[in-house]
């Protein structure tokens, strides 16, 4: 007998469990507070402009490819390669430095600021590579039914790899390479993980190794969002219903079941199984009213950076600029010390520029350009106060104005900002934090939050808060491993 699974959020990992749910079978309905899908990956218009409002790239494209064989469907949509990858600009110099994938051009780009960089380099990323493979299927790719098997799990890996448990990434750095320039670019993907490079252990250099050797970064022809409406299309043939502006505020239970999730206008939801897609954290404590997930509890956990977001549309083109580009500053050590818990004014603070519609013309106008920038800030238990959001923004887009010799603000027609109380209001991001949880090593693997309730046998979780983590691909992966849960827990429902 067909079961129905009721899917609350539409997130990647949601819309993508739907897939494989809807393979295998399953009646498949869907929950969404917000009036559109996607989550964090989503669309902003204005005034004939738009904004991919979050994710600009993504690693791992192989992961999208094992969900459509997993399915049974073609691409719905068409990757774009980076490279270079991204830009780098500090403040004071009169250059940027372009990163490549390869790394003869690299090389060329740090030749006056790193000797002999090209074997630095291929001798880092060799290493950063023998972690990944080496722990990808032991940490990512699996679940875990307790913290024991977990930790029996861990200590496979090959013990040459321990001690980088034990130091950071910063560390690992300066073992490696001289210049401050180096050091700074190749741990920005510490940010990525809700640390900082100097208390991120320096396993986490695998990432290194995805973004340059195993996999780079990839954008999608025609703007991000085209993952969703491609997918959003599938859904639709396999006749899965979505219902938009629906927040579900509490629960009903029976026998150590979910029976029904109750919204906020009182209609109740049921279903045989229930599978979450808002914070896997925050969902418990909030609706489920767990106290191991109290706001107290989940205040004293790692969170990642908040998101400060400027969206403009501008009257003309940008001249002599990157489709990605980081602007940083040479206080690196101090500003990476103080901005998580609000202890540095945010009047120069470091930040992402992603000209949109250089890729995506389609984004804007003709002649036109639309910009997204994204500068990482405390979330709202170290900042609540965000009636200064514009004052930051127009002191980033001087900023950005003074380092490129383009004045922005004159070509301004469209501009919005969204601060950490508008991403918790709009998409249930815990204190506004932007990418959830962060990867500590006890916040990773079997101490994450798991994809399966642990009280309630029918009620699941997918997305960036449980396993294995935060990142499109990884919400992929883990509508693989929930998809696995519900198969051996109810059932194997044959593919049609």
């Amino acid at each position: 007998m067909q079961k129905k699974v009721i899917i609350i959020g539409t997130g990647l990992g949601g819309l993508t469990t739907a897939l494989r749910l809807s393979t295998r079978g399953y009646e498949v309905e869907m929950v969404e507070k917000y009036h559109r899908a996607g989550g964090r990956l989503n669309l902003l218009e204005k005034d004939g402009f738009k904004f991919d409002m979050a994710p600009t790239f993504f690693s791992m494209s192989y992961e999208f490819q094992e969900l459509v064989k997993d399915c049974n469907m073609s691409m719905p949509f068409e990757f774009v390669e980076l490279d270079p990858l991204y830009s780098v600009h500090f403040e004071g110099d009169q250059r940027s430095y372009l990163i490549y994938k390869d790394l003869k051009k690299l090389a060329l780009e740090f030749q006056e600021v790193e000797p002999d960089f090209e074997k630095k380099i291929t001798r880092f990323l060799k290493a950063a590579g023998q972690i990944f493979h080496d722990t990808e299927n032991v940490v990512i790719q699996r679940n875990f039914d307790s913290l024991t098997q977990y930790l029996l799990k861990l200590i496979t890996v090959p013990i040459k790899h321990a001690p980088k448990m034990f130091y950071s990434m910063w560390t690992e750095m300066e073992r490696n390479f001289e210049s401050f320039e180096v050091k700074v670019i190749f741990s920005l993907v510490g940010f990525f993980l809700g640390a900082t490079p100097f208390d991120t252990p320096a396993v986490y250099t695998l990432l290194n190794y995805t973004e340059l050797v195993h996999d780079g970064y990839y954008n999608v022809k025609g703007g991000m969002y085209k993952i969703v409406e491609g997918i959003l299309q599938e859904l639709q043939k396999r006749r899965v219903q979505i219902h938009y502006n629906t927040e579900i505020t509490s629960y009903s239970s029976k026998n150590g079941e979910i029976t029904s999730f109750i919204d906020s206008s009182g209609k109740e939801w049921l279903a045989d199984l229930f599978v979450v897609n808002a914070d896997a954290a925050w969902f418990r404590g909030a609706i489920l009213k767990r106290p191991a997930f109290s706001a107290q509890k989940l205040d004293a956990k790692k969170w990642t950076l908040a998101p400060l977001t400027i969206y403009l549309g501008l009257d003309s083109k940008v001249p002599n600029m990157y489709h990605h580009n980081y602007f940083l500053r040479r206080n690196f050590k101090e500003y990476a010390g103080k901005i998580f818990k609000n202890k540095i004014k945010l009047d120069k603070p470091y930040y992402y520029v992603n000209i949109q519609s250089m890729h995506n013309p389609d984004y804007a106008p003709e002649g036109k350009e639309c910009i997204f920038i994204l500068c990482p800030v405390p979330d709202l238990r170290y900042k609540q106060d965000w009636s200064d959001d514009h004052e930051i923004a127009d002191g980033i887009i001087q900023d950005l104005s003074d380092r490129t010799g383009f004045d922005f603000h004159a070509h301004t027609e469209v501009k919005v900002v969204l601060t950490p109380e508008h991403w918790e209001e709009m998409f249930g991001l815990y204190r506004g934090s932007g990418l959830g949880l962060a990867h500590d090593l006890n916040q990773v693997g079997g101490f994450r939050p798991k994809n399966k309730d642990e009280k309630f046998d029918n009620l699941y979780y997918v997305g960036a808060s449980t396993v294995p983590g935060t990142g499109l691909p990884m919400t992929v992966i883990s509508s693989r491993l929930v998809t696995e849960r519900i198969q051996n827990d109810h059932g194997f429902v044959p593919k049609k």
